[in-house]
């Protein structure tokens, strides 16, 4: 099947109120403008600089989501054109997106990424760090970024009881601080190709789907 026939199928699947980010890491423009000339308008990339140079080649009215774990020194990459960062799992990097948001008067939001999963290797914050970077005096000064939800991954299993639980988790963790004094918490980006409908399930608004729509890594 072809990307504009992929991106169809999967979007039919889609309830309304979730949104599509199809993850585009690793593959040439053309095949992006396949999918944009099919009315996708979101994508997600791993790595700054290929979102960078991306960004400068294709259509204006794109919406750019860095899902990759992201760099601090890289941020001042991304700050002029990017609509949502992710992967935000520090006060440190939070303090850098703010910084370089500044620079470009612009207020940036982001995902805070939460820990969900049993394996060691991915990123995010537990409940405890989340707790306390939102309560901090120093998070709630900044003016030029806004945290509009959470985002988390799952482990890597087939064990769909396992990956159901750490979704439950995750959006227990969303509904307790969306209901808090955070007005804009309203996106739960959780669930990728082999999982979105479970997340789906389990109350994701967002996915992020590569493989699903572009084909495997070549």
């Amino acid at each position: 099947m072809s990307i504009p026939q992929n991106l169809l199928k999967i979007k039919s699947t889609l309830p309304e109120h979730v949104t599509l980010v199809a993850v585009s890491k690793t593959k040439p423009v053309a095949d992006l403008m396949e999918a944009y000339e099919a009315g996708q308008r979101i994508f997600g990339e791993n790595k700054i600089q290929e979102m960078a140079e991306k960004w400068e080649q294709m259509p204006k009215d794109i919406q750019w989501h860095m899902i990759g774990h992201v760099q601090t020194n890289k941020v001042k990459f991304m700050a002029q054109f990017v609509s949502l960062i992710h992967g935000v799992d520090s006060l440190k990097l939070v303090q850098e997106i703010n910084k370089q948001a500044q620079k470009n008067n612009r207020i940036i939001d982001c995902l805070l990424q939460m820990h969900i999963a049993e394996e060691e290797t991915k990123f995010g914050l537990d409940q405890v760090e989340l707790t306390s970077m939102l309560s901090s005096t120093e998070f709630q000064e900044m003016k030029n970024i806004r945290i509009v939800g959470l985002m988390g991954m799952a482990t890597f299993t087939d064990n769909k009881e396992q990956i159901k639980k750490e979704f439950t988790h995750l959006k227990s963790i969303f509904d307790s601080i969306s209901t808090d004094t955070m007005n804009h918490i309203s996106t739960l980006s959780m669930g990728m190709s082999g999982d979105y409908q479970l997340a789906i399930e389990c109350g994701s608004t967002m996915v992020r789907i590569g493989s699903s729509i572009f084909g495997g890594r070549k």
